[in-house]
Parts: C-alpha cells; structure tokens; sequence
C-alpha cells in the first residue's frame, strides 16, 4: 500500500511540478504551497503558526522554509520579541502570487476532473482515511493482526 501511495504521489506531484515549470514558475515544488497559502492569508508567520495552519509537522515545515528560503521566496525575519522568528514573503514570492494563485485555480479544476472519473472524489476517501487512521494507527491496526510469538520477540 505504501508503495502505491507513494506512486500516486509521485504522479500528483511531479506532473503539477512539471506544469509549474512549462507556465514559466521556475524551481517551485507543490510542497511549498502550504506555506505560500499561510502567509498569503495571515502575513508574517512563525513556524508553529505555518505547521497548525498547513497541519504538517514541524520538522516538515522547517525543511520546506529553509528551502523556500534559498529560493528567495521567503526571509527568516525577528519578531516583536527578539527570540520569536517570523517567515515572510520576499519581494520574489510576492511577485510570483498571481500566477501560483491562477495555478492553483486549475489545479483544483483538474482535480475534478480526476474525480469525475473515480468512484469517489479522491479527497473524500484521503480524508476518510486519515480520520480513520487518527482513531486507530495504523501501526496498532498491525500489532493487532500478528501472531503473539511475533509480538514477544
């Protein structure tokens, strides 16, 4: 299962990444979204603020801006409090907005697409299963099916 998840990722993602790049939005990856939406609706943000907002963690997170930063989208900025550390937009990463935003339009137009075509909407059954998976890990969900000589070594 995992393996074919991360297939699906793999085409979800490197196709949207490689219709960045044909509509001129060079060295932009899908997983710098979360963020760009964050700080497109809320400013300046502190990493915590970017893991609640985008629910990733914050090892996640701290990657991806670190990234975004090389790519000057964003700058590392002191807060009001001189310890607190805020991500902001740069210049680059403003200028590029209207575009990701018109990309993002036709992003969720072809994810209709796609979904018109499966039995039911692929975001439905991801949320289906990642509530399912909050109740019960799936690593629990293992443990439960292995026999108990298993369990003991």
């Amino acid at each position: 299962m995992g393996t074919r998840l991360r297939h699906l990722l793999e085409l979800l993602d490197g196709d949207v990444s490689k219709s960045y790049s044909a509509c001129g939005i060079e060295n932009y990856k899908p997983r710098y979204t979360p963020v760009m939406r964050t700080l497109m609706q809320k400013g300046d943000v502190t990493i915590g603020e970017i893991v609640a907002s985008a629910q990733l963690s914050q090892p996640a997170v701290s990657q991806t801006v670190k990234d975004m930063v090389k790519q000057e989208l964003v700058e590392i900025v002191k807060g009001v409090d001189a310890r607190e550390r805020k991500v902001r937009l740069t210049h680059k990463g403003a200028l590029l907005l209207p575009r990701l935003k018109a990309h993002w339009q036709a992003t969720v137009s072809a994810e209709k697409s796609l979904n018109a075509e499966l039995p039911l909407p692929l975001s439905d059954l991801l949320d289906t299963a990642i509530n399912a998976l909050e109740r019960s890990r799936f690593q629990d969900r293992i443990q439960r099916q292995l026999p108990e000589e298993i369990k003991k070594q």
